[in-house]
């Protein structure tokens, strides 16, 4: 009896498991923090296992808000949430604002229903909110349930992302869903796809859609062709609300993520700036109207609401001019210029010929790689050659939901051509994605 019970335990053990592709993850050792739930067999909640990881920006006293990274369907993009709260750039972001950075990873059998998952209504969404509580009070932050969210969410994720926004406006200080929109009427063919009623609310919460050319811009055929006219729909009834909402054109890329977040994260900051409140638990602030910028639908330039000609209840709405000059560069080639040096890096040590550092990325323009210096010489960048198949090449790689590669890479060199015995001087030094060195 005894060794069948060990037996049925280790069978259990087995089945409730991660596991593969989800069972290789980095630690989540502070400043990280992770929960994960089981799939449920009650009816109407969550059916898949899902993994919540957190970072919390080391010395921030009182969270004012928390930043998710949500990945699209399919096995492949939920297993790459499993590096999202990893990624320097949106910490860049989130510890300018006092911000959390969550990204989910929700165990989605291959070809299984996305639905299940990426519409809120089937469970993720009282899953999440109880992520979110139970990782307050083990990071010591239990103002994290409470705090508001700024929503990203790629494919599957644009439509969490959106529906998560229709659901709770108060709660959304700014959502970016890049290739994928909730729906607003039922299609009859994709039947498992509830359509949703959008609250007069949504128009208090600034969104702004993203998606590529050749998701049904300039290309009408393929897999992703749908996504433009998807885009439009919710667009046009989201602005016929009063909305503060947008859309930005990658004029390179169908469904990967390309260069979005050089755009997103300057939109997002400026949402940020605007409505998050000083103090944690205060409602959201209404998003400031007074200086903001209009342009055409399909439209490559931007103007004051004030001078702008064209249909205004078909206008695309930017917050400020700054924001305006990004878009019109991000729609027309995607290279947002960049005038500040990223951060220099901290704590470098040498052990044995071995340098292990510390780094945060330029808000602006990401981290591309590091140039490793010995004796006032340089010696190596580190990686030698950074890649990023789907845009800018980025010192942590980058996968096709916008995630850092895993394993995650190191910030660690090893100096094979020192010379014995004697003591070098080191130097690191930061390169951004538009070639500005930390000084």
């Amino acid at each position: 009896m005894r060794s069948l019970a060990l037996c049925l335990l280790a069978l259990a053990t087995t089945l409730s498991a991660q596991q593969p592709p989800y069972d290789v993850f980095p630690a989540a050792d502070p400043p990280y923090y992770r929960v994960r739930y089981e799939a449920s067999t009650t009816p109407g909640e969550l059916i898949f296992p899902v993994n919540y990881t957190v970072w919390v920006p080391p010395g921030v006293k009182s969270l004012r808000g928390v930043i998710v990274h949500q990945h699209g369907c399919g096995e492949g993009s939920c297993k790459s949430g499993l590096t999202g709260a990893y990624d320097l750039h949106w910490q860049a972001l989130a510890k300018k604002h006092d911000c959390a950075l969550l990204a989910p990873s929700y165990e989605q059998p291959d070809k299984a229903e996305c639905q299940m998952w990426c519409d809120p209504r089937n469970g993720s969404d009282a899953v999440f909110q109880k992520a979110l509580a139970d990782l307050g009070a083990k990071s010591g932050h239990p103002e994290l349930a409470k705090v508001p969210w700024a929503l990203w969410g790629h494919s599957g994720g644009g439509h969490w992302t959106g529906g998560m926004t229709i659901l709770h406006p108060e709660r959304v200080a700014a959502a970016c869903p890049r290739s994928g929109v909730p729906l607003l009427e039922v299609n009859p063919a994709r039947p498992t796809i509830k359509s949703y009623t959008l609250p007069d609310a949504i128009s208090t919460v600034p969104i702004m859609c993203n998606l590529g050319t050749k998701e049904g811009v300039t290309v009408k055929e393929g897999r992703f062709a749908g996504a433009w006219d998807a885009n439009v729909k919710f667009f046009t009834a989201v602005r016929a609300k009063g909305g503060l909402i947008g859309i930005s054109v990658d004029p390179f890329t169908s469904h990967e993520c390309g260069n979005q977040r050089y755009f997103t994260i300057l939109w997002l900051d400026a949402c940020l700036s605007a409505r998050l409140p000083e103090k944690s638990g205060d409602p959201l602030k209404p998003m400031p109207t007074k200086n903001a910028w209009l342009a055409a639908l399909q439209g490559t330039e931007a103007t004051p609401a004030a001078k702008f000609s064209g249909d205004k209840s078909q206008s695309l709405w930017l917050p400020n001019e700054a924001i305006a000059k990004a878009w019109t560069t991000y729609v027309k080639d995607t290279a947002i210029p960049d005038t500040t040096p990223p951060p220099a890096p901290t704590d470098l040590q040498v052990k044995d010929n071995t340098l292990t550092w510390k780094a945060e990325a330029d808000l602006e323009s990401g981290l591309a790689h590091f140039i490793i210096e010995r004796d006032g010489k340089q010696i190596a960048t580190l990686p030698e050659q950074p890649k990023n198949p789907f845009g800018r090449p980025v010192f942590q790689g980058l996968q096709y939901s916008d995630t850092p590669a895993n394993p995650l890479v190191e910030m660690r060199f090893t100096d094979a051509t020192a010379e014995t015995g004697k003591k070098h001087q080191y130097r690191v030094i930061s390169v951004n994605t538009v070639g500005l060195k930390s000084e």
